[in-house]
C-alpha cells in the first residue's frame, strides 16, 4: 500500500523555525529514486520546495528557499524531513510530501507532473 503521512505543521511567527516530516510506508519508500517536499498556498500553482535521492541523499532546492530550507532522509525510518528556518509569511502554505519512482540520470524531478504518489499535506502558517 502507498502511503506518505506529512506531519510537524503548524502556527509559527516569522523568524521561526519548524521541521515537517513524511513518513512513508516501506514499499513507497523503497521503491522511490526521489523524495520532495512541494508547497501550495491559497490561490497558486504547486510548487517545487525541495528533492533529495532516497540511496544517497543528495538534495536540490528551489533558488529562493536555498540556504533557510534543509531536506533530509532518514533510511531507517523511511521517512523524510523538511527543516525550515528563518520562516517569513510568504511561507505560509500547505505542504506536500511526494515519491517518484522513476530513475533519473543526471537530473531531479523539480515538476509536480513528475512525481508518482503524494500525501495529504500539512498546514504552515507564518504570523507576521
Amino acid at each position: 500500500q502507498v502511503e506518505l503521512v506529512e506531519s510537524g505543521g503548524g502556527l509559527v511567527q516569522a523568524g521561526g523555525s519548524l521541521r515537517l516530516s513524511c513518513a512513508a510506508s516501506e514499499r513507497t519508500f523503497s521503491s522511490s529514486y526521489f523524495m520532495g517536499w512541494f508547497r501550495q498556498a491559497p490561490g497558486k500553482e504547486r510548487e517545487f520546495v525541495a528533492v533529495v535521492t532516497r540511496s544517497s541523499g543528495v538534495a536540490a532546492y528551489a533558488d529562493p528557499l536555498q540556504g533557510r530550507f534543509t531536506i533530509s532522509r532518514d533510511n531507517a525510518k523511511n521517512t523524510i524531513y523538511l527543516q525550515m528556518n528563518s520562516l517569513k509569511p510568504e511561507d505560509t502554505a500547505v505542504y506536500y510530501c511526494a515519491a517518484d519512482f522513476q530513475r533519473r540520470l543526471f537530473t531531479v524531478p523539480r515538476s509536480a507532473s513528475e512525481y508518482d504518489y503524494w500525501g495529504q499535506g500539512t498546514q504552515v502558517t507564518v504570523s507576521s
